[in-house]
């Protein structure tokens, strides 16, 4: 298995190979998980400490499972109660977390970019659990993981990302791993969501959803990201759903097996009709969320590997 990393701040570094890599064995995770003693040893004596500095139930939850299942000393840090708060800079963050010796560093922040940064002071492996509006890795290749276990492979798919995709960091690093793995990417949702320069991401725009979802294998909702929203974005919920909102009549333009995924936590009546998000046939979002704890796990072990294998290099 070929897995270069010392970090895992975003998927833009990756490799293919590498994503394969990791995904392969994230297979193996998801039998472990799968069996009534769900233990392994391959992190014993090492210390993972989770750093959330944004509210997260499902990631978090994630990681910390992940860690202990691997035999890992996890520890949660809580950074709504920290000294953060009362002044304390990032820098000096690193540097109080140097003094305890972790060994692998889990962070989500709500800037961009905090997460690298914190990577070049600590002496240790990071995991960014996602930062700001610019990237979550575990996120998507979660994702890649269930749209291969559905469909049978991760290239050559049409796969629709629909809704805000302006305020997601999730729909940022889904459009670099499924572009690295040769997928055809359809955008869809209200100019009003849709970033700046997205001409530059490689991606079909669609404002109409009928039109977007035509023949797609994969229809991959988001959440509408709120608490970033500092404006009208949308005229309202209702009218949201109305046109951007999956149900079964926008699904029927997509192939009569497209899958249907979304990140969590979701919107019913929003983003997704409840009873499609449940329809067994075709919703694979509880699959999503057991597939997290297994690419975590595996993004884990391979960062892991590399820190026992060249512990020098990870010395600032």
């Amino acid at each position: 298995m070929r897995f270069d990393q010392r970090h895992l701040l975003g998927i833009e570094p990756l490799r293919p190979d590498e994503i394969t890599t990791l995904l392969d064995l994230s297979e193996r995770y998801v039998a472990l998980n799968r069996q009534q003693q769900k233990r392994s040893t391959v992190l014993a004596g090492l210390t993972q400490i989770n750093m959330f500095f944004e509210n997260s139930t499902r990631t978090q939850a994630s990681f910390e499972l992940a860690g202990k299942r691997l035999g890992a000393d996890v520890m949660n840090m809580s950074m709504q109660a920290s000294s953060i708060k009362k002044g304390e800079t990032l820098i000096d963050t690193a540097m109080t977390l140097n003094a305890m010796h972790p060994d692998l560093l889990v962070v989500r922040h709500p800037h961009s970019g905090a997460v690298d940064l914190l990577a070049q002071k600590v002496n240790c492996a990071v995991l960014n659990a996602g930062d700001g509006r610019h990237e979550h890795p575990t996120q998507a290749l979660l994702d890649a993981l269930t749209i291969r276990r559905a469909k049978g492979r991760i290239h050559r798919l049409n796969i629709a990302i629909c809704g805000d995709i302006a305020h997601s960091r999730v729909a940022r690093s889904n459009l670099l791993l499924l572009h690295k793995m040769e997928n055809r990417i359809r955008l869809i949702g209200p100019p009003t969501l849709m970033p700046a320069g997205i001409d530059a991401f490689g991606a079909e725009v669609y404002e109409d959803m009928k039109e977007g979802l035509q023949d797609v294998d994969v229809v991959m909702m988001l959440r509408l990201q709120k608490e970033r929203m500092d404006g009208g974005f949308i005229p309202s919920e209702r009218e949201y759903y109305h046109r951007y909102g999956l149900d079964a009549e926008k699904l029927s333009h997509a192939k009569p097996d497209a899958i249907v995924m979304h990140p969590g936590p979701m919107n019913r009546g929003v983003e997704i009709d409840g009873t499609l998000a449940d329809d067994i046939n075709r919703s694979v979002i509880q699959d999503q969320v057991e597939m997290g704890v297994a690419v975590r796990m595996a993004a884990m072990d391979l960062l892991a590997r590399n820190l026992r294998a060249h512990p020098k290099e990870l010395m600032v």
